[in-house]
C-alpha cells in the first residue's frame, strides 16, 4: 500500500517542476522506449567519476538544483534500441535525514544529500518520459520534511514508503520484500521496503559525504535505509544479533555469534589498525571494534542483496563530525558516482583526507568477495567534464580532511582523521 499521508500529485512533473523547466529546459531528450547510463560510464564499471560543481554557498537552492539537473542531463541517455524502459519503476533513495536544534537548521543542512540537487537529478530523469518513480527510505517521514524532502516528492507527484513496520506486516509481506542472502553471516534473509528487488525497477542510489560513527557514510550505507525496521538497525553491538525479539531470531544466522568472533580474532591477530581502541575517549562513548564488525558484516549481508543501478555521493558541500548532531559542514564541490559503490566509497574516503584501509568494512568486502580492491590507487578515476569522461589521477583532485568520530585512539581528539600510513602491499586480505 503506498504511503499516502499527503494527497501526492501522480502524474507528470507538477506544476513547480515544469515552471522551472520552461526557465531553462534543454532540448527535448525523449520520450523515447528506453533510457540509460551514458556509455562512458558502461565502459568502466570498476571506475569511479567526478564532476566538479559551482555552488557558492550550500544554501543556494537553485544553484544546487541546476548542478543536479545538468548532470541528470549528462549521465542518464534516452535510448530508441532496448535499454532500461521508461515505463519501468525507478527507486529513488536520498539520505533524507533530516535534523533540528538550537543553532539553527542551516547548520545541520549536511546530515543527508542535498534536497535541491535530488530534485535536479529527479526532473532530470522526468524529461527522459520517466514517471513511474519511487521514494525509498527508512528514516521517518518527520524527518524528511525538515530539509524539505516532503515538499520535492510532493510537488513532483513521487510517492514515498511508509517507514513503520510492525510484526504482522513483516510476517505477512505486507509492503515489504524478503530477500534471502547468499552465504549470509548474520543474516538468513532481509526485509526491504517495497518495491526494492522487484522485477522491473531499477534503484539509483543518492548518498551523501559526511563523516559518521562508521568513518564516511556513502553509497555502501546508504542502502542501509533501504532494510525494513527494525532490521535497518546494524550498529546495535550483539544485541542487535543476540537480544532480538522472537519474530526476528529465525532470520539470524545461528552461527553469526561464533563466526564474527573468529573473525574478529583473526583481524586482530593480522594488526588491523584501531581493533585495540575502546570505542571510548573523553566521556563520549562510540561505537566500540566489535560492533564495527558486526555493522560491517551486516553491511556485506545487505549488499549481497541489491542490484543498484547507478550510485552517486553528493558531495557539493561535505561534513565531518558523527553524522548528525556533531559536525560542520564544507563547500566541496564534487558530486562523485559509478557503478560499483564499494569502490565508489574507497575513493571518496581518500579525497575526505583518510586512508581506506583503516576501516573495517571494505577489508571484510574484500574477503567475501564483494570488492576486488580496497586500495584506492587501484581504482580508475575520470573526471566528468562536458558530457564525457576524462582519464584522471587520484593526485589530480583536492582532498577536503572530513574529521569522523570512527574508533579514536586516547591521544586523538574527538574529531580525527584516519590518515596514518597503511600498508596496502602487506594486507592485501
Amino acid at each position: 500500500m503506498e504511503f499516502t499521508r499527503r494527497n501526492f500529485v501522480r502524474t507528470g512533473l507538477g506544476a513547480a517542476g515544469a515552471a522551472y523547466l520552461a526557465r531553462g529546459a534543454a532540448p527535448a531528450r525523449g520520450p523515447l522506449p528506453y533510457f540509460g547510463l551514458h556509455p562512458d560510464i558502461e565502459a568502466h564499471p570498476k571506475a569511479v567519476f567526478i564532476y566538479r560543481t559551482n555552488v557558492a554557498h550550500k544554501m543556494d537552492v537553485e544553484a544546487k538544483r541546476k548542478a543536479g539537473l545538468a548532470l541528470a542531463r549528462e549521465i542518464f541517455v534516452p535510448l530508441d534500441h532496448p535499454g532500461i524502459p521508461v515505463t519501468q519503476r525507478v527507486i529513488l533513495k536520498p539520505n533524507a535525514t533530516g535534523i533540528g536544534g538550537q543553532r539553527g537548521l542551516e547548520q545541520f543542512w549536511g546530515v543527508g544529500t542535498d534536497p535541491q540537487f535530488y530534485e535536479g537529478l529527479v526532473l532530470g530523469l522526468k524529461e527522459l518520459g520517466i514517471a513511474n518513480l519511487q521514494f525509498v527510505e527508512s528514516t521517518e517521514y518527520p524527518s524528511w520534511n525538515i530539509r524539505g524532502f516532503n515538499d520535492i516528492n510532493e510537488r513532483l507527484g513521487i510517492p514515498v514508503n511508509d517507514s513503520s513496520r510492525r510484526p504482522r506486516q513483516l510476517r505477512e509481506c505486507d509492503q515489504t520484500n524478503w530477500s534471502k542472502v547468499p552465504d549470509g553471516v548474520i543474516f538468513k534473509r532481509i526485509p526491504h521496503y517495497a518495491p526494492v528487488n522487484e522485477p522491473g525497477t531499477w534503484l539509483l542510489n543518492i548518498a551523501k559525504w559526511k563523516a559518521h560513527s562508521m568513518g564516511l557514510t556513502q553509497a555502501v550505507k546508504n542502502e542501509q535505509g533501504l532494510v525494513a525496521h527494525p532490521f535497518t538497525s546494524f550498529c546495535a553491538d550483539w544485541a542487535g544479533v543476540l537480544g532480538v525479539p522472537d519474530y526476528m531470531k529465525p532470520e539470524f544466522n545461528p552461527d553469526a555469534e561464533r563466526y564474527v568472533k573468529e573473525a574478529f580474532a583473526r583481524h586482530v591477530k593480522l594488526g588491523y589498525s584501531r581493533y585495540t581502541t575502546t570505542g571510548s575517549l573523553q566521556g563520549d562513548t562510540y561505537l566500540a571494534p566489535i560492533t564495527q564488525e558486526i555493522w560491517a558484516h551486516k553491511t556485506c549481508d545487505n549488499q549481497s542483496t541489491l542490484n543498484t543501478g547507478l550510485n552517486i555521493v553528493e558531495g557539493i558541500y561535505g561534513r565531518d563530525g558523527d553524522g548528525f548532531y556533531v559536525g560542520k559542514d564544507y563547500m566541496t564541490n564534487i558530486v562523485m558516482f559509478g557503478l560499483h559503490n564499494f569502490r565508489l566509497d574507497v575513493v571518496g574516503l581518500y579525497l575526505g583526507g583518510h586512508e581506506p584501509g583503516h576501516i573495517n568494512l571494505y577489508r571484510i568486502a574484500k574477503e567475501r568477495g564483494l570488492t576486488d580492491t580496497f586500495n584506492p590507487w587501484e581504482i580508475p578515476v575520470y573526471e566528468w567534464v562536458n558530457g564525457h569522461a576524462v582519464e584522471r589521477k587520484l593526485s589530480d583532485f583536492p582532498r577536503f580532511p572530513l574529521r569522523t568520530v570512527y574508533l579514536p585512539y586516547e591521544h586523538e581528539s574527538r574529531l580525527h582523521m584516519l590518515d596514518e600510513p597503511f600498508d596496502y602491499d602487506k594486507h592485501k586480505v
